[in-house]
C-alpha cells in the first residue's frame, strides 16, 4: 500500500476530533469526507476504515506510542505511525516519519499483546466489570470478536419488494449481496460501497440494519391491525421493521424523548411508504396516562451500555463511564415499571438491549417481575444474541406477557 498525504492528513483531523474533542467517530468521519470531493471511493474507505481501526485500538497504539491527552500534532502522527508499521506499510520519506522507531513499535507491540486490557484495547474498568458479570474466558473470546470491524447487512422493505427481488436489483447497481440462514428479510453486502447514493436506497427497498436487531420485531409477535407502541424509537430503525411486518395496518406510535430522532424517523417512514407510523414526542408523563391499558404490544429498545455493537461504534468504549453505566440500569428498570401500564389485556411487552451485560438484561426483567408494577406479568421467551456465536452484534430480548 501507497500512502498519500493527503488522505493521512484526513485520518489525522479526524482523531484530533475523536481523540482531542471527544466528537462521536461517525460524525467526524462524515463531516471530514465532504471535504474533498475529487476523493473517489477507494480514497474514502482508506480514510473511514484506518480512522476506525485506530480508534478501536486506541489504548493499544496510545501505549505503544507512548502519548497522552491532549495529543499534540506530532503525536497523532506517532500514532498513525504505530497503525502503519504494524501493518507493514512501508513508510513514505516524510518529515512526519522521520524518527519512527520501526523495530521498538514491534517490540512493544509483542509484549503488549500478552495482557489482555491491551491486547483487546479496552479501558480497565469495562475489562473487570466483564469478567465478573459473564466470566472472564467468555468475555476474552466476546471482547475478541466485538474488535472486529461489522458486516454491512441490509433489511428488505417488505412492504414495496421481497429479498430475492432486491438481490437482483442490487446486483444491477453492481452490489453483490448473499443471504444469511435464519434471517428472511436480511442481506449480506459482499463488499462495503456507499449505499446512500444509490436509487434502490433512495426509493425505500431497504434499511441498513444488523441482523441481530433484525430480529427484535418479530419477536414481538405482532398482527395487522395491531395498536403497538415503541417508546424509545429514536430515528426508527426497529419501528419501520414493526410497520413492514405489520403490513401498513393498524397504528404505531414511535415515542421518544428526542425531537432530531422523531423527525429523522418521519423521513425515512416517508421513503419506506410506513404510513401507519405516528410519532410523538415525549415531555411529560401525560402520554403514559392517556394510554393506560389501550396498546397491544410495547417494543422498550431501551438505552444501555451499548457493550453489543462495539464493532460498529468502537469510539463508544472510550466514551462510557461508571457512572452513566449506573444511571442507565436505574433508567432501565423506570421505564419498565412506568410504561407497563400501557398494555392491555393479553398484551406483550419487548424489553430488548444491545448490551451483552446480565446486570443490563435478565437481572432487570427480574427485578421487574418482582416489583408491584410487574407482579401481573409473566417471561414468555427471552433471546441472548452472543457476537461470537452469531458473528454480529449483541443483542437480549425479553418477551413478557400479562398472566
Amino acid at each position: 500500500m501507497r500512502l498519500h498525504k493527503n488522505l493521512v492528513l484526513a485520518v489525522i483531523k479526524i482523531l484530533d476530533g475523536v481523540f482531542n474533542q471527544d466528537f462521536y467517530a461517525d460524525k467526524t468521519i462524515e463531516k471530514v469526507l465532504k471535504l474533498d470531493k475529487r476523493w473517489g471511493s477507494r480514497d474514502r474507505a482508506f480514510i473511514a476504515e484506518t480512522s476506525y481501526e485506530i480508534v478501536r485500538w486506541k489504548r493499544l497504539y496510545l501505549e505503544i506510542a507512548d502519548v497522552k491527552k491532549p495529543f499534540q500534532y506530532k503525536n497523532l502522527w506517532r500514532v498513525f505511525s504505530v497503525w502503519a508499521v504494524l501493518k507493514g506499510i512501508n513508510l513514505p520519506n516524510w518529515t512526519e516519519f522521520q524518527e519512527t522507531p520501526k523495530r521498538r513499535i514491534k517490540g512493544k507491540f509483542d509484549e503488549l499483546s500478552k495482557i489482555r486490557k491491551f491486547r483487546e484495547s479496552v479501558p480497565d474498568w469495562i475489562d473487570k466489570l466483564a469478567c465478573e458479570e459473564i466470566g472472564e474466558k467468555k468475555w476474552e473470546k466476546e471482547i475478541s470478536e466485538l474488535n472486529k470491524m461489522a458486516e454491512v447487512v441490509l433489511r428488505t422493505n417488505t412492504l414495496k419488494t421481497n429479498s430475492s427481488e432486491l438481490q437482483k436489483i442490487l446486483l444491477n447497481e453492481e452490489i453483490s449481496t448473499e443471504t444469511i440462514i435464519g434471517y428472511p428479510d436480511a442481506l449480506k453486502l459482499k463488499k462495503r460501497v456507499n449505499l446512500f447514493k444509490k436509487e434502490s436506497f433512495q426509493k425505500g427497498l431497504y434499511e441498513i440494519q444488523d441482523a441481530s436487531s433484525q430480529l427484535v420485531a418479530p419477536f414481538l409477535k405482532i398482527e395487522p391491525g395491531m395498536r403497538i407502541c415503541d417508546i424509545c424509537a429514536g430515528a426508527g430503525g426497529k419501528t419501520l421493521h414493526l410497520s413492514a411486518l405489520s403490513k401498513n395496518k393498524g397504528q404505531i406510535l414511535a415515542m421518544d424523548i428526542y425531537k432530531h430522532k422523531l423527525i429523522q424517523l418521519k423521513k425515512r417512514a416517508k421513503r419506506n411508504s410506513a404510513f401507519n407510523i405516528e410519532t410523538k414526542l415525549i415531555e411529560n408523563n401525560k402520554s403514559i396516562k392517556r394510554l393506560k391499558g389501550k396498546i397491544d404490544r410495547l417494543l422498550i429498545d431501551a438505552p444501555c451500555s451499548g457493550l453489543g455493537v462495539l464493532k460498529r461504534n468502537p469510539d463508544s468504549k472510550w466514551k462510557l463511564q461508571p457512572d452513566f453505566l449506573n444511571k442507565i440500569k436505574d433508567t432501565q428498570l423506570k421505564i419498565l415499571k412506568q410504561y407497563s401500564k400501557l398494555i392491555k389485556e393479553n398484551g406483550k411487552i419487548v424489553y430488548a438491549t444491545c448490551s451483552i451485560l446480565p446486570s443490563e438484561n435478565e437481572h432487570q426483567i427480574n427485578s421487574f417481575l418482582k416489583s408491584e408494577e410487574g407482579q401481573d406479568f409473566k417471561l414468555e421467551e427471552e433471546k441472548k444474541i452472543s457476537p461470537l456465536t452469531s458473528g454480529f452484534d449483541g443483542f437480549y430480548m425479553a418477551r413478557l406477557s400479562l398472566k
